[in-house]
This record gives structure tokens, sequence and C-alpha cells, in this order.
């Protein structure tokens, strides 16, 4: 269900897909191979079991990234990111330099206090 509030630019729908504290480390495991659930926990240390299921079932509904079932016993279960997922890594890059140039401006300012 689409809860988020459409703005007329996407911002807020690209922060519904990607916002939250854990949604850009997943997409960066990811985006870098396949991964099962357990490599993930182990990559993403601090990350509960519970959160790394919501967000990657809300990435998954979003269509960015997706989740194979191998028929095997016991069953195999993978995660990869989507040609849609893939299309994130620009926006993503460009945010991330966004953050370090506005972290060294922060560590050259001189604190208020």
């Amino acid at each position: 269900m689409d809860t988020h509030r459409h703005d007329g630019c996407g911002w807020n729908s690209a922060l519904a897909v990607i916002g939250g504290k854990w949604k850009t480390d997943i997409l960066w495991e990811l985006h870098l191979g396949r991964r099962r659930f357990g490599e993930l926990r182990r990559l993403l240390p601090g990350i509960s079991e519970r959160i790394l299921t919501l967000q990657l079932r809300e990435m998954e509904a979003a269509g960015i990234i997706r989740r194979e079932v191998f028929a095997e016993v016991p069953p195999r279960v993978e995660y990869s990111v989507t040609e849609f997922g893939l299309t994130l890594n620009d926006a993503v890059v460009a945010m991330s330099h966004w953050g370090k140039a506005y972290e060294a401006r922060m560590a050259a300012t001189p604190s208020a206090a």
C-alpha cells in the first residue's frame, strides 16, 4: 500500500523507498552481489533480524530488490538488486558526495558552543 505523500517532484517517493537507517546499506551490499539473509546480518552489524526482514520486504515491494527462493532442502533464499534498483546508484552516489562535503564543512566550522 502506498502511504507516502506525493510531492510532485518525486522527493518523498524516493525517500520512502531508500529512507531509513539500513536501506542504503542493504542496497550497497546487494549491489556488490547476491546475498543470503545470514550474510546480510553478518555484513550489517547492529541490524536486528526483525528490522532486516522488514527492510527487505519493503525494498522488494518497491521493486528495487529481488527475493529468489530455490527449491532445495533446506530452502535457500537469495536477495539481489533488480535492474530498476540499479538505477538508484547515481542518486545514492550523489547523496553520498553531498554528505561527505557537508561533514567536511561541519568539521571546519567552529562550534557555536
